[in-house]
C-alpha cells in the first residue's frame, strides 16, 4: 500500500509488458489456471490503465484514497474496498501484480478457487477494517493522528502481505527476505521492518494490518470447525452463475436442421420432398396421389395424418435383381 499524493500523467517505464510475459510464461507451464488469480490480477491492471470502455465507470483515484477520517466522517464505503485496487504508479502496479502471482497460485492451487476467493475478500475486509480501528485508536488514546489518521493511500500490498502470513504459516523452511534469511512463518515481519526502513513512504499501518488480518483470520478459521460461510455463500453464487449460462446457452443456441435424402431399405417411412411419399420397400419417391408404390406396388395407408407401411404380397416376393430391373425399365 502506497501513501502521499497521486502524481498524474507519470511515464510509462515499459514494465507492464514485461509483467504480461512473465504471467502469460507463468500460466502457460500450468497445467491447472488459477481464475481467480487472474481475475485479480487483471482487474488491478484495467483499472491502472483505465481503457476507454471503462473510463466512464471507474472513479478516479482521488475519489477512492485509503483516509481512516474521510471514511468515517462519511461512512464511505467506497474509499474502504476500492482503495485496494488502485496504484499511483507502473512500477507500483507491477511489483504488487508480481507479487500477487506468486502468492497467489500457490494459495490457489492448494486451497482451490473458492476458499481462494472468500480468503481474499475475508483478508480484504480484515486488513481495512484493522487499519482503521488502529488509525482511530492512535488518535484517542495518544493524540497521534496527523500520520495515520490523515493519511492517503492506495495498493494491495495490505492484501499480500496477509496472503503472505496464510501461505507460510505452517511452513517449517526458511527463504530470502531482500538479502535476509529468516523462519518462512516470520517473512511478512521481516519484509515490513525492512520496507519501512528502505521505502518510508509506504503504509506502515496499512502492511502493518494485513499481517495482523492475516493472523487474524488463521485464528478464526483454526477455532471455527463448521464450513466457512463465505465459501458456501461463493460456491452457490458460482453455481447459480454457471446454471444461468447454461440456461442462456440451451435457450438461444441454433438448432440446425437435418436434410433429410433417400432413405435405406427397412427404415421408417418419411416424406422426403413436398408432394410426394417414399416407398418402405424400394424407398422410390411416388406421387401424394398414387396409393401403390409405381416401382414395386407396395401400397401406402395414411391413420391419424401419419403414414404407415403396408407391404402387398408381392412386393415381399420381388428380388433384388428384380427391383433393379423395374427401376431401370422406369428411368430408361
Amino acid at each position: 500500500m502506497d501513501s502521499g499524493r497521486w502524481r498524474r500523467g507519470a511515464v510509462s517505464r515499459g514494465m507492464l509488458p514485461l509483467l504480461a510475459l512473465h504471467a502469460v510464461n507463468e500460466y502457460y507451464r500450468l497445467p491447472w489456471k488459477p481464475p481467480v488469480t487472474a481475475g485479480l490480477l487483471a482487474a488491478n491492471t484495467l483499472i491502472y490503465l483505465r481503457p476507454s470502455f471503462l473510463d466512464s465507470l471507474l472513479p478516479f483515484v482521488d475519489e477512492v484514497w485509503f483516509n481512516p477520517h474521510l471514511i468515517l466522517k462519511n461512512k464511505d464505503i467506497k474509499r474502504f474496498f476500492l482503495s485496494v485496487f488502485y496504484h499511483v504508479d507502473e512500477s507500483h502496479l507491477v511489483y504488487n501484480m508480481m507479487s500477487l502471482l506468486w502468492k497467489g497460485i500457490q494459495l490457489e492451487t492448494s486451497m482451490g478457487s473458492t476458499e481462494f476467493a472468500s480468503m481474499a475478500v475475508a483478508l480484504l475486509g480484515l486488513s481495512q477494517g484493522i487499519t482503521l480501528l488502529l488509525a482511530k485508536s492512535l488518535l484517542v488514546f495518544f493524540d497521534y493522528g496527523r500520520p495515520y489518521y490523515s493519511e492517503y493511500a492506495v495498493g494491495f500490498s495490505g492484501l499480500l502481505f496477509a496472503m503472505k502470513v496464510v501461505l507460510n504459516s505452517h511452513s517449517e523452511n526458511f527463504t530470502n527476505v531482500h538479502g535476509l534469511i529468516v523462519p518462512a512463518r516470520y517473512a511478512a515481519w521481516a519484509e515490513l521492518i525492512l520496507i519501512q526502513m528502505f521505502v518510508p513512504r509506504v503504509s506502515f499501518l496499512g502492511h502493518l494490518s494485513g499481517i495482523l488480518a492475516g493472523v487474524l483470520y488463521l485464528k478464526l478459521k483454526g477455532s471455527y470447525s463448521g464450513p466457512n460461510p463465505l465459501t458456501t455463500i461463493i460456491r452457490e453464487l458460482t453455481g447459480l452463475l454457471r446454471w444461468s449460462v447454461r440456461f442462456i446457452r440451451s435457450t438461444f443456441r441454433l438448432r440446425r436442421r437435418r436434410i433429410l435424402g433417400r432413405g435405406t431399405v427397412g427404415g421408417g417411412e418419411r416424406r422426403s420432398l413436398s408432394g410426394t411419399w417414399r416407398c418402405q420397400a424400394c424407398t422410390y419417391d411416388n406421387s401424394d396421389w398414387l396409393s401403390n408404390c409405381e416401382m414395386c406396388g407396395t401400397s401406402r395407408s395414411s391413420e391419424s395424418g401419419g403414414f404407415l407401411r403396408q407391404v402387398s404380397p408381392r412386393s415381399r416376393d420381388l428380388s433384388l435383381e428384380e427391383l433393379r430391373r423395374r427401376r431401370v425399365e422406369r428411368f430408361g
